[in-house]
């Protein structure tokens, strides 16, 4: 027997661990998976939370490190207002950031570093009004904008196909022939979203179809690669060029979909699973920004009710 086996939690896990210690361990183990089941994005966001948690660290409080049992709620509270304050971040940004410590510290707990999560008592609210996306209006505009440079065609096209079907940017990157499929005559695509691993199905409207033949080729994938930054930094010129002055992103376009499909009328177990979303308490958040949704139950409440007024 080799004795001088030492396991991953005990090497990744002194006496007396310290706040940065214990993130640096969380990163090594997601290193680990990246390629298996995690993104390297995902190994970058996290990288990244690091890196503000440790400028926090020395902006603030003038230390290195703290002992992860000084890390209390608030010390957290401490750091939203930092991010807010200091560093001017949005709501969404700060809620991902204070998300992903508090990863790292329910991990800590489980490894029994911790004897309670200092997060029991703070919330931060990820402020739905950053969740932007276009009007069905702005949409057509976009798509009958007309457009002489190929990269800002085929950022149109993508950000249209993403609008349509409401798949995110890697999963459209990894969409193949053979995912597409013929149920009762119409075009389906049938696949696992990367970053959860669900499953998600959504129907090819006509406009989403006529995208993919134009684009569907030979290779392994039905769309060339490209670059999220890529595509990131074509979406500003994008916009100018077609009138649209909103900070339009391309996830937006998931965004996009949920509206558009909810203020069609799409049941929103439908919508949760075209998206691919793991709790449907996600969907949910977009059922709260579009009066135009509600507005119209309201009407249609409102001819139910009208009559028994006669």
């Amino acid at each position: 027997m080799n004795t001088d086996y030492v396991s991953e939690e005990e090497s990744c896990s002194p006496d007396q661990p310290s706040l940065l210690q214990t993130y640096d361990c969380d990163l090594e183990r997601l290193a680990r998976r990246v390629g298996k089941d995690r993104a390297a994005s995902s190994y970058t966001r996290q990288r990244q939370s690091r890196q503000s948690l440790a400028r926090f660290l020395t902006d603030v409080l003038h230390r290195q490190d703290i002992p992860l049992t000084e890390l209390t709620g608030q010390f957290i509270r401490d750091y939203a207002l930092y991010l807010s304050t200091e560093r001017q971040m949005r709501p969404g940004t700060i809620w991902m950031l204070t998300q992903m410590l508090k990863g790292v510290v329910h991990r800590a707990c489980q490894r029994q570093l911790l004897a309670a999560s200092p997060f029991a008592d703070f919330h931060v609210s990820k402020n739905i009004r950053d969740r932007e996306y276009l009007t069905e209006r702005e949409l057509r505009l976009l798509m009958d904008c007309r457009l002489s440079q190929p990269a800002l065609r085929y950022t149109r096209d993508l950000f249209v196909f993403a609008a349509l079907t409401g798949m995110s940017y890697i999963d459209i990157r990894n969409l193949r022939p053979a995912d597409i499929s013929t149920i009762d005559g119409e075009q389906w695509i049938q696949g696992h979203r990367q970053k959860t691993h669900t499953v998600f199905v959504t129907r090819l409207l006509p406009e989403a179809l006529d995208i993919v033949n134009r684009y569907r080729g030979s290779g392994s994938t039905v769309f060339a690669p490209v670059n999220y930054r890529t595509l990131a930094a074509q979406m500003p010129r994008l916009m100018a060029h077609c009138g649209i002055t909103k900070h339009i992103t391309f996830h937006c376009a998931r965004h996009t979909f949920a509206v558009m499909a909810l203020n069609a009328g799409m049941p929103i177990e439908s919508v949760s699973r075209i998206l691919g979303h793991t709790n449907i308490t996600t969907t949910q958040i977009y059922a709260k920004i579009t009066m135009q949704k509600l507005s119209h139950d309201m009407k249609l409440f409102d001819q139910h009710f009208s009559r028994t007024r006669k």
